[in-house]
């Protein structure tokens, strides 16, 4: 950071120092001073605002610039026979030098996506059945488990993973907060580790939509042009992607599934970790994160307990399952089943 500042310091100085040489404003000292300040500190300023813009936007640009300006000079070299010499045919000689290649910059700029080598190829040859798009999105880099899917061979395809996601991942490993932090790190190793698996082919795109500010709509733009499909654990996301015709893989769904079934009757074997928020109750997990809900096992914290269920509870962000401590002398033998038991 330092390095850019000498350089542009060094670079105002020699604008300056140039236009009190040349004098393009006459013979006063001060005043091409001033003015090689001012075209210096622009274009300092300029350089400021492009350093976020991406390669095929720069060259979107240029190349948009240079055919609007040889139209220009096309359209004023055919106006040979208008009178110069009239104010109004040369503001309107000028306005067309200014305006077509300012068109052409601003438009070559927004459409730069196309300069990418897949969407040339696209132009002349339909990819799309043969590479399949999967984008990535922050939350669900974060969480992690996408790495153990990709690694079982259930998500095919291309893994995409967009500039803007990468700076959005970046800002939480860099935020203050402890644990944002911590998630954000782990969010990049986990990146990191999907790059080096074999058989699993990531890309970092540089498609961006300038117009678009929130990073939910310009994914879903981006599968839209991809014509992929959206990896997310976000639910919100998920139901605006499905409104706008994207199709979403949801991690939580895919786990949701994974899930073993539990009818009310059976029994397992929980650890109790904690109290419930009702009299008596305590509370364990399973090996997949399921909640238990135990009742008359309060007295019961940090140990284990045959448990029969009594009824499964599905909701939008997971399942719960409520069970009962049964007292052999009290309670009849139920039918068995074995469960895998959860420590914690």
């Amino acid at each position: 950071m330092r390095g850019f500042v000498l350089v542009r310091g060094i670079f105002i100085g020699a604008v300056v120092y140039t236009a009190m040489l040349i004098q393009p404003a006459g013979s006063h000292f001060l005043i091409n001073g001033v003015l090689g300040l001012v075209v210096a500190l622009l274009i300092v300023l300029a350089e400021m605002r492009m350093r976020d813009t991406s390669v095929t936007q720069l060259l979107g640009g240029l190349i948009g610039f240079g055919i609007m300006l040889m139209v220009a000079q096309a359209i004023n070299n055919a106006l040979f026979w208008a009178n110069t010499s009239d104010t109004r045919v040369r503001f309107l000689h000028g306005l067309v030098v200014i305006v077509l290649p300012y068109l052409g910059l601003v438009f070559g700029a927004r459409k730069g996506e196309w300069l990418e080598p897949a969407k040339l190829v696209s132009l002349f040859k339909d990819v799309r059945g043969h590479r399949r798009y999967r984008i990535l999105d922050t939350s669900a880099i974060i969480d992690g488990r996408v790495a153990e899917v990709a690694e079982s061979g259930f998500l095919d395809g291309t893994l995409v993973v967009p500039q803007f996601v990468l700076k959005e991942l970046q800002a939480v490993a860099d935020s203050s907060d402890a644990l944002k932090r911590n998630r954000g790190r782990r969010g990049l190793d986990i990146l990191h580790r999907i790059q080096k698996m074999s058989g699993v082919e990531v890309i970092i795109s540089d498609v961006d939509f300038p117009g678009i500010r929130e990073v939910d709509l310009k994914l879903i733009e981006l599968a839209k042009t991809l014509d992929g499909k959206l990896v997310t654990n976000d639910f919100n996301l998920h139901k605006v992607a499905q409104l706008r015709g994207v199709d979403v893989l949801n991690m939580n769904e895919l786990t949701n599934s994974l899930k073993p079934v539990v009818l009310p009757g059976e029994v397992m074997n929980v650890f109790i970790l904690k109290e419930g928020k009702e009299h008596s109750q305590g509370v364990a997990y399973l090996d997949d994160g399921t909640m238990v809900v135990v009742d008359n096992a309060r007295t019961s914290i940090g140990k284990n307990l045959e448990v029969v269920v009594t009824s499964v509870l599905q909701t939008t962000a997971g399942r719960m399952i409520f069970g009962r401590h049964l007292d052999a002398a009290a309670e009849p033998e139920p039918i068995r089943r074995p469960r895998p038991a959860a420590q914690a």
